[in-house]
């Protein structure tokens, strides 16, 4: 009798892994389609019998054989924000839609105006029948957010509210790691002998910067620095009545300043060294700087300023990949998925 066919087999036949066998054979997993039919295809020829899905050959070797058809629609990207060449989603958003458009979709834009957020409406120059995917980015309004996700389109949160933590939304999560390099940051400080840490942000404007004042606060804690409060300015609204005179009032009233301050995003280190010019500072001589997101102004600035790079390109690539997947797969659980950031440091810390 001749021996019965095996998983593994038939992953050493093809030079795969048997883990890739395995979901192409029992229709589990994420696989490209292209190899879930080479995977099937090889699979029948060599005899293999237990296909967990399927009622006979016939059906694997349809699966295996029969194209689909191109596809086509329209993923809609909602923006709650303005995105402009400094922010990193703009670089996010161009890999998106090139891999997007290879596979035969398109893409659109549609601001989302305070006026939609207040009436729970939706952009005029939406077309729901046409909509393949949701793709939200600077969309931050709880409530907005759980409209969208009645709509019965897959979505994709790019950040998002903070209140999300416990209410959660019908969308996966697109997140960069937000705590990696402030981790490594004050680690790094505290070998230094710099111990007067603070943290400049608004806490609850959106789930990342919420995640980078939560690190700052693990960090500390792990590393046994104390955390001096009045340090904290995390109640300063970025797009509040009178934010920056706000700003400059609560860091100017400070007795002393802290010896390093980190930044929510590279625009609030920016709106700090400017209220240290107006309080005649300067960095890094007076207090050390770090903020996060690389934008190109974090480069030509002089110091330059140490910050956090996010790896856009990946994200746009991965930001395809979960809607694509969730509209192959709309039963998939929702996952929330990190991309890696590098902490790059520059002379704002005296590097």
């Amino acid at each position: 009798m001749a021996n019965k066919v095996t998983i593994q087999d038939i992953a050493d036949a093809l030079g795969v892994s048997r883990n890739t066998v395995s979901k192409a054979i029992n229709n589990t997993g994420i696989l490209a389609d292209s190899t879930r039919e080479k995977v099937l295809a090889k699979a029948v020829e060599m005899g293999y019998k237990q296909f967990s899905y399927a009622n006979s050959v016939s059906d694997i070797i349809g699966t295996a054989t029969v194209k689909k058809p191109p596809v086509s629609g329209d993923f809609t990207l909602f923006i709650g924000g303005f995105l402009d060449n400094s922010h990193f989603a703009s670089t996010m958003l161009d890999k998106f839609q090139h891999e997007i458009t290879t596979l035969g979709y398109s893409m659109s834009m549609h601001r989302v105006t305070s006026e939609n957020i207040e009436s729970l409406s939706l952009p005029v120059s939406f077309n729901k029948d046409r909509t393949a995917g949701i793709i939200c980015v600077e969309m931050f309004n709880q409530e907005y957010c759980e409209m969208l996700g009645t709509l019965g389109i897959p979505l994709l949160f790019v950040d998002g509210p903070v209140a999300s933590y416990s209410r959660q939304l019908e969308g996966d999560f697109l997140m960069m790691d937000n705590s990696a390099g402030i981790f490594k940051l004050i680690t790094d400080m505290k070998n230094r002998g710099v111990k007067k840490i603070g943290f400049v942000g608004e806490s609850h404007h959106c789930r990342s910067f919420f995640e980078r004042y939560m690190a700052f606060r693990n960090a500390m804690y792990l590393n046994e620095l104390p955390i001096d409060e009045k340090f904290c300015l995390t109640h300063i609204q970025p797009h509040g009545t009178d934010y920056f005179a706000k700003l400059f009032k609560t860091l100017s009233s400070l007795k002393e300043l802290p010896e390093l301050l980190i930044c929510a995003n590279d625009f609030v280190a920016i709106d700090i060294i400017n209220c240290l010019k107006l309080m005649e500072k300067s960095y890094p001589d007076d207090i050390m700087l770090c903020g996060f997101d690389d934008s190109a102004e974090s480069k030509v600035m002089t110091p330059a300023l140490t910050t956090c790079h996010i790896h856009s390109q990946a994200m746009g690539y991965t930001a395809a990949n979960l809607l694509l997947s969730r509209i192959e797969q709309p039963d998939l659980n929702y996952r929330t998925v990190y991309t890696e950031t590098n902490l790059i440091y520059r002379e704002s810390t005296r590097d």
